[in-house]
């Protein structure tokens, strides 16, 4: 395995071309489909998706019957074949190819010199300002063992026998998961499109070769049908549609291109070019792969169709993937859990703050009777989680009708609690008009300390995880029974990230509650849910200039005291940079994905600050780089400690799922033995993720 190679990594590269047509000379769009398709060759190209009829025109309207027109698309044809011979990509490109004593809209499938097959059009539209039956047949009975003799289906192209009809996959033996279909143009407008059935049948990219004049809002309908396709198939699609040098006599063309996989916009062309688009994507077949394993009504349906997707055929073929580094052309979003765009962040914040006040909500009603309502008892430090459950308490509380002193706060000062963040604990308190009391936990917990011997309590300055624990520990028995005595439930703080990296103390600490309200949100996502609360008029502004307060402080447990150089304790130093460490989350938990591959997509994320977008409002002095040393250590860490802390998630409380990332709930999204080891994925990043 290669390591740097994107397609050793699961991925395939796919193009959507537009090219400009010249009407009825099928010598000249051969020559500029043969142009491009040396230029993916150049890319590193799998495959490479023409548009309708783009060797000779789409609009030509009756000239498709002429034969002068017809003999030259098969001239066209040998030359195509001719010009592919050493090149690597898979062509797909429209052509109209007489079959028996009928014309048919094709998709040709071309590879280094041969046909691999031929799919005709399916369904042929016929009103408004189109007429396809008026010249052509469609194809939708040509299939299995429809040919002539009670055999499979055939056509004759360039001499040569090969695969005819709508039930072709073209899979590629060395490229593992890259089985492609294609369709044309209308076949994604109607109800039941072939590609859902060539889906069902293992197809992972759809290629549609499209004509597609435009009008306005027409290229959001096109766009709205190949995403769909792509969510609702788990697949990729490749769309290309006719552009420049198509008739202007009635219609007009704007050469639309796209790629989208599982509903992902990968890449799309501009519009109404004067030349050549070539819109080129690395589609991810393990994801592709994964999505529908994970995804079982997906077979489901496969089983429920039986007939009408078991007899497809495949023609199988090698492609010789391109080796060596080719980069990788699709956009790997560094922090997967927080969007780059302003608008879908803001929709994101929205979401995930209401899921969460929603979800407390309903489980305060849920506890109240006619007599009783329960508070919310929540410990505050000043840090980033406390102070995010308890802006969505007083906002369930608002909702409720109750008042905000029904939340029952309480900062609880230990041996490193520095004086800012308990200082922004009590200002928050005031600021949100809720209940707020100090307590001090250094005398109980020197007590305890004392009692189990420990050296600290004999003066000695000796930080462990004895020490540590034992102030966590207590913060949380104290609230469990200020729960008991004050009649509350207990708000928990903790976050996804936390749970995953195990970075919680189990028991009566923090990874335990009667709520958790952030056990969805991952630690790079809370920062942005903060600063929207505080941006959005969600509360007053004295309190929104305290939670941006908040948001400029290191992330600290401050349970050890600062170091001679007065640093603070770090909770990133131990467990390593939460941009990195909720970057591999989110491909464990939601993929499935191998260290090796977590490995080249963050390194292709993190290696340049300058490439590639950054959350809005994301300081630039915080814009961080990682090189392929430091992401393979964290990995390491990471699945030692995703592993060996399983046991704290297997007894997590409840609270609800934020992300579609997942969550760590063993009611829900993961289920694990606890007592599993990381030894295979270990050995797996340490074989294939070099040193540096």
């Amino acid at each position: 395995m290669d390591f740097y190679n994107a397609y050793d990594q699961g991925f395939a590269r796919v193009a959507a071309c537009t090219v400009p047509v010249t009407l009825a000379d099928p010598a000249a769009n051969v020559a500029a489909v043969l142009d491009q398709a040396r230029a993916c060759h150049e890319d590193g190209v799998a495959v490479a998706v023409f548009g309708e009829l783009c060797l000779s025109g789409y609009s030509v309207e009756d000239l498709f019957l002429a034969d002068v027109l017809l003999d030259a698309v098969d001239e066209a044809v040998a030359t195509l074949l001719e010009g592919t011979r050493a090149l690597t990509p898979v062509l797909v490109v429209g052509a109209p190819l007489r079959v028996g004593h009928r014309l048919l809209n094709c998709a040709l499938v071309v590879h280094r010199g041969r046909v691999l097959g031929v799919s005709p059009k399916s369904y042929l539209p016929n009103y408004r300002e189109f007429y396809e039956k008026r010249h052509f047949a469609a194809g939708d009975d040509r299939r299995g063992q429809s040919g002539a003799d009670g055999g499979p289906a055939t056509v004759t192209v360039a001499g040569h026998e090969v695969p005819f009809g709508v039930d072709l996959l073209f899979e590629v033996t060395d490229v593992p998961g890259l089985v492609l279909h294609a369709e044309i143009c209308e076949d994604m407008w109607v109800p039941v499109p072939p590609h859902a059935e060539a889906a069902l049948a293992g197809a992972t990219v759809l290629a549609n070769l499209s004509g597609s004049p435009i009008t306005v809002a027409r290229a959001e309908d096109r766009r709205l049908l190949v995403r769909s396709a792509s969510a609702r198939c788990l697949a990729a699609s490749v769309y290309a549609a006719a552009g420049p040098g198509e008739s202007s006599t009635d219609l007009s063309w704007d050469g639309q291109t796209m790629i989208y996989e599982c509903g992902d916009l990968l890449a799309d062309g501009e519009r109404f070019p004067d030349a050549v688009v070539r819109t080129v994507a690395d589609v991810d077949l393990d994801r592709l792969r994964q999505e529908r394993q994970r995804q079982g009504s997906f077979d489901d349906n496969r089983r429920a169709l039986g007939e009408r997707v078991e007899g497809w055929r495949t023609v199988r073929f090698e492609l010789g993937a391109p080796t060596g580094d080719l980069g990788l052309q699709r956009e790997v979003a560094r922090f997967p859990f927080v969007p780059a765009d302003a608008e879908r962040l803001a929709l994101d914040c929205y979401e995930a703050y209401n899921i969460q006040v929603f979800g407390l909500e309903q489980r305060m009603a849920a506890m109240s009777t006619d007599t009783w309502q329960p508070a919310a008892v929540i410990g505050v430090s000043g840090g980033l989680d406390s102070t995010h459950a308890l802006i969505v308490a007083a906002r369930a509380m608002d909702r409720l009708g109750r008042p905000r002193s029904d939340i029952l706060a309480f900062t609880m000062p230990g041996f490193a609690t520095g004086e800012t963040s308990r200082s922004l604990a009590h200002r928050l308190g005031a600021a949100l008009g809720v209940t707020f009391e100090e307590l001090d936990i250094r005398p109980a917990a020197t007590q305890m300390l004392a009692d189990l011997g420990h050296p600290f309590a004999g003066g000695e300055p000796v930080y462990d995880v004895t020490f540590e624990n034992v102030q966590a520990g207590l913060r949380y028995d104290y609230l469990f029974r200020l729960a008991n005595q004050r009649g509350g439930l207990v708000v928990g703080t903790g976050d996804l990230s936390e749970l995953a990296l195990g970075w919680c103390t189990y028991g009566v600490g923090d990874q335990m509650s009667h709520y958790n309200v952030n056990a969805g949100v991952p630690k790079t996502l809370i920062q942005h849910l903060i600063r929207w609360v505080a941006d959005s008029g969600q509360f007053d502004e004295t309190t929104g200039e305290i939670l941006r307060e908040i948001l400029d402080q290191e992330i600290s447990p401050e349970l050890v005291p600062a170091d001679e150089g007065g640093r603070p304790q770090a909770t990133e130093d131990f467990v390593g940079p939460y941009a990195l460490q909720d970057f591999t989350l989110h491909h464990v938990l939601r993929l499935g994905y191998k260290p090796s591959k977590i490995a080249f997509l963050a390194w292709h994320a993190w290696r340049d600050a300058a490439e590639g977008a950054w959350p809005p409002g994301f300081p630039e002095a915080s814009r961080q780089t990682y090189d392929l040393a430091t992401i393979r250590h964290w990995l390491t860490v990471f699945h030692r400690r995703f592993f060996t802390s399983q046991f704290k998630r297997s007894a997590l409380p409840n609270g609800p799922k934020v992300s579609a990332g997942g969550t760590m709930s063993p009611r829900g999204d993961w289920r694990m033995p606890s007592d599993a080891a990381p030894t295979a994925w270990l050995a797996e990043l340490e074989a294939h993720v070099p040193q540096d």
